[in-house]
């Protein structure tokens, strides 16, 4: 080995290992909500040297990188005998994505990839790139991975390279690493994303959540979060979707809506973790927001905050696709601690943390949203007023709302 090539490796390995040491530490500024840190936790330069360099001197004299990595991002989550899972986004240079498993001993620091992506078996039609899945411990007893699959659509122009199928693929475990692939989700939609796999058993079957999608891009008349129940996973149809949560004029969501990781399960309720787009003059933005549903009934929404939970802030707001936060995973501690697991501009993975107390109170006691300004400046108003009132203050009357 020449010197050049030996400096060169070691340089690597060194500044590699830094990354994953790096301690990371809460940004002092919080909304009480949730705290973010100050560094991501993933990203491609976490993916280790083995998957992209070639070690060897005499087919890579130059020590150059052969196997390129683009981002590392929307992550499915879940605790694993101890240690914190992230189930990440791999995506090349090549724009083709794959599934690799991180992990972490405390959920912030030292995430550090196994040493093998995952490699499953595909369906009889092959996928062309897979993406963004969802971890969920079921109550069957498997562990499941709910991801979207790409294909190119059969019926566009012989010159639109773009064009594409979207469904969701199924796959479930009991050990991280043999999986076993299960036919594509069939519901009565032309497109799927974003499909996640509720926790439990509802009235004896399995129970999905969908994004029913018109095209590859636009929800169309899809219209927002889904719901719709699957009498056999090895033969797994979705017979009716009924939305839940829908797509509103001049909200966050307005665009599109999609559930993030399978929701938690409270004393209050189902507590659902979900993005919401928006068009604006700059292209689309992508926020973060909570809903509650019934304990007993999966389709009606009991709580819902107005407006965003989480939104890309600084350099969260650059990326491949910029200005969008994306969530696919978090990890509920048994003390109340909350790890929420997300994206920013499709590049990078971070992490915040709350406890469920605060979620609660945030998702069942933040107004709603009122749909227009007069009601918006109604509730800084009413607000306004029960602080003055605290402090013995005169209070401003409200009229014409």
């Amino acid at each position: 080995m020449n010197t050049a090539f030996r400096e060169r490796l070691l340089k690597l390995q060194k500044a590699h290992d830094q990354l994953i040491k790096r301690q990371n530490s809460k940004v002092s500024e919080s909304n009480g909500v949730y705290e973010r840190y100050h560094y991501p936790i993933l990203t491609a330069a976490h993916v280790p040297l083995t998957w992209r360099y070639d070690f060897n001197e005499d087919t890579n004299p130059f020590l150059m990188e052969r196997l390129g990595i683009n981002a590392v991002f929307n992550a499915g989550a879940m605790k694993w005998k101890g240690k914190y899972i992230l189930l990440a986004r791999v995506e090349g240079v090549d724009r083709k994505s794959f599934f690799a498993v991180a992990e972490s001993p405390d959920g912030v620091n030292n995430f550090k990839f196994w040493d093998k992506p995952i490699l499953f078996a595909e369906t009889d039609e092959p996928d062309t790139n897979i993406y963004d899945m969802r971890l969920i411990q079921h109550e069957d007893g498997w562990v499941y991975g709910v991801f979207c699959t790409e294909r190119s659509d059969p019926n566009a122009s012989a010159g639109d390279q773009s064009a594409a199928v979207a469904q969701c693929g199924l796959v479930r475990t009991k050990d991280l690493l043999n999986w076993d692939r299960l036919p594509d989700l069939k519901t009565p939609s032309p497109q799927q994303r974003n499909v996640v796999l509720h926790p439990e058993f509802v009235d004896g079957k399995y129970c999905f959540y969908t994004r029913p999608q018109d095209s590859f891009i636009e929800a169309g008349s899809g219209g927002g979060i889904g719901y719709g129940l699957v009498d056999d996973i090895l033969n797994p149809v979705v017979h009716q979707e009924v939305v839940i949560d829908k797509k509103i004029y001049h909200t966050i969501y307005e665009a599109k809506n999609g559930l993030g990781p399978a929701p938690i399960k409270t004393s209050k309720g189902w507590l659902h973790l979900a993005h919401g787009v928006r068009n604006t003059a700059a292209g689309l933005r992508y926020t973060l927001y909570l809903f509650m549903t019934d304990l007993n009934d999966l389709t009606r929404v009991i709580h819902k905050p107005a407006g965003y939970l989480l939104a890309p802030e600084g350099e969260e707001r650059i990326g491949d696709v910029s200005n969008v936060v994306f969530s696919n995973g978090w990890i509920l501690e048994d003390d109340g601690t909350v790890f929420i697991y997300y994206a920013s501009s499709d590049t990078r993975m971070h992490v915040a943390t709350s406890s469920i107390a605060r979620l609660l109170d945030y998702v069942v006691n933040t107004p709603e949203d009122g749909f227009t300004s007069n009601a918006s400046v109604s509730q800084v108003i009413k607000l306004i007023n029960r602080n003055e009132h605290a402090t013995g203050k005169k209070e401003i009357v409200i009229k014409n709302s």
